[in-house]
């Protein structure tokens, strides 16, 4: 699974595909970004429409650092995102 970290306001992301099948796979690919660990940890989900590539692996590498920050403002939070169970741990 590729990885990818960015910066948002000072703080290091994590960022990587979400695994996630919905019915527009062919068209649409998850993301996951995530920061911390334990307790302190904090997830959020985006979805996006890959131009180029169809892989997910190579999507996310054709991203740019400005296009997956501006994914991120438009993530959701873990705990009203279906990728995270909507927050159930």
């Amino acid at each position: 699974m590729a990885k990818r970290t960015i910066d948002v306001n000072g703080e290091r992301w994590e960022v990587y595909p979400s695994g996630r099948v919905t019915v527009y796979s062919l068209d649409e690919f998850g993301l996951i970004f995530e920061r911390g660990s334990g307790e302190q940890r904090e997830r959020r989900a985006s979805r996006y429409s890959p131009v180029g590539s169809r892989r997910r692996d190579g999507s996310l590498a054709e991203l740019s650092d400005a296009e997956l920050v501006a994914l991120f403002h438009q993530s959701q939070p873990e705990w009203t995102a279906p990728e995270f169970d909507y927050g159930e741990r």
